[in-house]
């Protein structure tokens, strides 16, 4: 791995931005599935799976999976908002996890898995609050809600092994 290699930006992400496209972070558990779930959605243009919100940099996943460099797993999303709102996607993201369940349960529930929704601007960041208050007064969930809000940071994208996971070892099989 180079060390200069910036897993943040890349050519193709900065075009898609350029095009009226948005972006959307979300940490729910293992960033295989949620990866493989939100690219099924109509609207999404590109995903990337990869670390956020921890203080090491060009993290790896081994790295990430010891829970000392404060990063979570998460899927980066790229999506048309006319075809799918952020707010579609926030639905999405309550559904395909347990957002009551906080990194800090033990060892069963590593930190990396923690749930997050990571907001890249102001409106997302509304909107997030605004979900998860309605989430939390739906009566669905027993215990309270751990999911973060958060302010986007640098997004480490993951080796190629982990992108599209589910979809190179199974074709998705696993989610049906």
């Amino acid at each position: 791995m180079k060390l200069d290699q910036d897993y943040g930006t890349d050519d193709l992400k900065e075009k898609l931005l350029d095009s009226g496209y948005e972006t959307a972070t979300f940490a729910a558990g293992s960033f295989w599935r949620a990866e493989a779930i939100f690219r099924r959605v109509s609207g999404v243009i590109a995903t990337s799976v990869g670390f956020i919100g921890g203080s090491v940099k060009y993290p790896t996943y081994q790295q990430v999976s010891t829970g000392d460099t404060g990063h979570v797993e998460a899927v980066q999303i790229i999506f048309d908002p006319h075809i799918v709102p952020y707010e579609k996607l926030l639905e999405l993201f309550w559904e395909l996890h347990n957002p009551t369940i906080s990194g800090q349960e033990g060892p069963e529930v590593p930190s990396q898995y923690r749930s997050v929704i990571f907001y890249h601007n102001e409106r997302q960041h509304d909107i997030a609050i605004a979900s998860k208050n309605e989430q939390a007064s739906s009566g669905k969930f027993k215990r309270s809600i751990a999911t973060e809000i958060l302010p986007a940071t640098r997004f480490y994208k993951a080796r190629e092994y982990h992108q599209q996971y589910y979809e190179k070892m199974d074709g998705g099989k696993k989610l049906l």
